[in-house]
């Protein structure tokens, strides 16, 4: 048995980015804040999919170049091979969960 707590732990970014609750045996889960304006990445996993759940704030999930929007309350789940990416298209923090299955650290496709 593993318990975090996530006031103890950081965000990548100081106030954004990712901040990775629970890393392996077999997923890999944490959350994520974007502020208004920015964007996650473009990236793919060739081996893992993951899936998104939006908790606060709206954006857009952009999967394999298909906008859709995202608000609290909505789930997604992206693929192995499916490039994605998620912008905050609001004026507040987007905060969202998500889960990579299975853990495969490594497992990332770059995109310009």
């Amino acid at each position: 048995m593993k318990k975090v707590t996530e006031k103890d732990l950081k965000y990548r970014n100081g106030d954004s980015g990712p901040k990775y609750m629970i890393r392996g045996p077999s997923i890999d889960w944490g959350v994520f804040v974007l502020k208004p304006g920015q964007k996650m990445g473009a990236h793919g996993h060739a081996k893992t999919e993951e899936t998104f759940y939006f908790v606060h704030g709206k954006g857009k999930m952009i999967v394999n170049d298909h906008e859709h929007d995202a608000a609290v309350g909505d789930a997604f789940l992206v693929e192995a091979q499916e490039k994605h990416d998620i912008h905050n298209t609001g004026k507040e923090d987007l905060k969202f969960v998500f889960v990579k299955c299975p853990y495969l650290p490594d497992d990332k496709i770059e995109y310009k």
